[in-house]
């Protein structure tokens, strides 16, 4: 036997209520001035985040008959579905992962490692991946084609000016030594290998190859005075790499000190932006201990074991002439 309250209370009556009670029902508009804002009228908050009082509702029939919103519905707290998303016109649903104390990329690659392994799609189902990782990967594919070139473009650079392939070759293979002390520093300082680290390895790639080539000049400068004066033995050799090397200490810390002092607070810095700007001041940073050092001492070196067998040859062939 159904009560006769029920018989006339339908599903749109409790739908009605409810969304009176709870979501809230515009009864009218204020106006201030230019601005108008709806009135709207509901139940207070400690009754609508509690399902006991809301159970206890009252509920008014078209007979007069006052009864429980309980006594008509059921209420309960369910989880609903999560927010629903389109992209490229499909269904999409999203799922966040904030990666801590490791790098990007290694993390991803093994996230998508694990998913391809346990994780079955049905038909109609794919997972891309996106984010900052999305921009790692446009960033790393750039850096593939840009690097190179670059490096390719400064090798072409340094033959023009030295009109010799060891010298330029000379040249490029002290950048990867130079970069050391900034891998060094990066590793103390705990930061993993980013778009902005590697950006910071460009600059020091370019400072790097700036210090080289003055140093290659000077020695070379040094050297040919000596030559246009017929001094040609690898004692005179020595004197003029000696001489070309210390004219270039005075400037080259003068160089150094500069930059660090200008980089220094950058890297301790702690504002907006401090993040990024870490990571490609610490490169800088660490390549100003290795990089004067390298073109101070390897560079000269070098210099001295290339001259030394060209001379040698010279001597060998005035020689058998």
């Amino acid at each position: 036997m159904i009560p006769h309250w029920l018989r006339y209370c339908d599903r749109t009556d409790v739908q009605s209520i409810v969304s009176a009670a709870i979501g809230g029902d515009n009864i009218g508009e204020t106006i201030e001035g230019l601005q108008r804002f709806p009135i709207n009228v509901r139940y207070p908050r400690e009754v609508r985040d509690s399902v006991e009082k809301l159970r206890q509702l009252p509920v008014l029939t078209e007979r007069g008959a006052q009864i429980r919103l309980g006594d008509v519905a059921e209420i309960r707290i369910n989880d609903g579905p999560p927010m629903l998303k389109s992209e490229n016109a499909r269904l999409s649903g999203w799922v966040y992962v904030d990666i801590r104390d490791r790098d990007l990329s290694s993390a991803v690659h093994e996230m998508q490692a694990v998913v391809a392994r346990e994780v079955k799609l049905p038909p109609g189902y794919s997972i891309a991946w996106s984010g900052q990782f999305e921009y790692l990967e446009r960033a790393t594919a750039k850096l593939k084609v840009v690097v190179p070139a670059t490096l390719l473009i400064i090798f072409v650079l340094l033959y023009m000016t030295f009109k010799r392939v060891d010298e330029a070759g000379l040249i490029m293979a002290t950048l990867p030594f130079a970069l050391a002390g900034g891998i060094w520093l990066l590793w103390a300082l705990g930061h993993n290998l980013s778009v902005a680290s590697g950006v910071g390895f460009i600059a020091l790639a370019g400072v790097s190859a700036e210090f080289g080539v003055i140093m290659l000049l000077y020695l070379k400068h040094a050297w040919e005075d000596r030559l246009a004066a017929g001094r040609t033995s690898e004692i005179d050799l020595l004197d003029a790499i000696r001489e070309g090397a210390v004219l270039r200490v005075r400037p080259k810390a003068m160089t150094v000190a500069v930059i660090i002092a200008g980089l220094v607070p950058i890297m301790l810095g702690d504002g907006a932006g401090s993040e990024v700007m870490k990571r490609i001041a610490a490169p800088m940073v660490g390549g100003m201990i290795t990089a004067p050092l390298l073109s101070m001492f390897v560079v000269p070196a070098v210099y001295l074991l290339l001259r030394r067998r060209q001379l040698s040859k010279e001597n060998e062939d005035q020689k058998n002439q």
